[in-house]
């Protein structure tokens, strides 16, 4: 079964309100308009498609009597001939229900109300025509403020349905699209200068042409953004790879340093080996002479102390060790000169 709304626009319901405000008594009336039936296919691919249906009631505009219950009587039963006349004015197929204002009482409908729908129903062939209740009171005692309560009511099986009223010019709007209202129920003349100045600000669709021209600007920025992000996306992608890339790199790196480490091995310097015996014969042969038992050498050649003995801890006088090595070095001297002798007479 179709789920039933009811729109109407803001100007018709001001209507209903100015008529309400300048009458002193309760005021009742036909209500014109269209009805039609939207369904909506959700498809989808994890389940089947599922289809919603909607029964969209539109209200355009409204027709007054000038006194109440003038179609029907006291006890419900409907006036033939006064609702003839009524819709000898208006198209019985733009009629869609009828309405109620009242002050003061309750916001539901009272049992004749009830026999009058169900009683209309059967007269306009219409089992799906609406019942629309204004309902009015006082909010403050001097009278300066009032509010007023409206909705729609529809009867399925015998009973009825409470539909509340979509005003379609209140309230925030999509961003995506614009609202699609029916238009009134317009004269022939209304027609003929629609159809003759329309094609100037209309375009094919019905929609203006400014509408027109910014939907598709809208679709060609949405298209530009959907490319950029798949430019960026990819980008992204590119740096995460790099990224992985240089940690793989890192960590080789690393790995390797840590192998090369392990592998160097410390080379201690080797230790200076003596020996002993003949250090101990020359230290017999030439106890005044510790030069002999010396491992350095001066700059000129001529073995030295070492650093690490020094002089007092040794018990040797500096003046037998400087005699010492002055005589060794005169020695070398005389064997210089009597080898070039020896080289000079041959």
């Amino acid at each position: 079964m179709a789920e039933p709304s009811v729109q109407m626009s803001g100007f018709v319901l001001a209507s209903f309100m100015f008529q309400h405000v300048n009458n002193d008594e309760d005021v009742e009336g036909l209500i014109l308009g269209q009805s039609r039936v939207d369904e909506q296919i959700t498809i989808n691919d994890s389940q089947a498609d599922h289809i919603h249906t909607e029964e969209i009631y539109n209200i355009q505009k409204h027709a007054t009597f000038h006194k109440l219950n003038h179609f029907y009587n006291s006890v419900g039963d409907i006036d033939v001939e006064a609702l003839t006349k009524a819709l000898s004015d208006n198209k019985q197929e733009s009629v869609i229900g009828w309405y109620r204002q009242r002050r003061n009482t309750d916001h539901q409908m009272t049992y004749r109300e009830k026999v009058v729908h169900e009683k209309l129903k059967v007269f306009l062939s219409n089992p799906h025509i609406l019942f629309v209740l204004f309902t009015s009171s006082q909010v403050t005692s001097s009278g300066s403020t009032h509010s007023m309560e409206y909705a729609a009511f529809i009867s399925r099986n015998s009973h009825f349905l409470h539909l509340p009223i979509i005003v379609t010019n209140l309230g925030s709007l999509d961003q995506q699209e614009y609202w699609k209202v029916s238009t009134l129920c317009s004269a022939a003349g209304y027609d003929l200068t629609m159809r003759k100045h329309g094609s100037n600000f209309f375009s094919s669709n019905g929609l203006l042409k400014e509408v027109d021209e910014i939907v598709k600007m809208n679709e060609s920025l949405q298209a530009e953004l959907q490319k950029t992000c798949r430019v960026v996306e990819q980008s992204e992608r590119q740096v995460e790879h790099l990224q992985a890339e240089v940690s793989a790199l890192r960590r080789k790196v690393a790995e390797k340093k840590r192998s090369t480490e392990e592998e160097v091995t410390v080379v201690d310097p080797p230790e200076e080996k003596n020996n002993f015996r003949l250090q101990d014969a020359i230290n017999r042969l030439f106890p005044n002479s510790p030069v002999l038992d010396s491992q350095t050498v001066t700059s000129d050649g001529f073995p030295g102390p070492d650093n690490c003995c020094s002089f007092e801890s040794s018990g040797i006088d500096s003046s037998v060790l400087q005699t010492s090595e002055n005589q060794s070095r005169m020695n070398c001297q005389r064997r210089g000169r009597k080898r070039k002798r020896r080289n000079s007479r041959y």
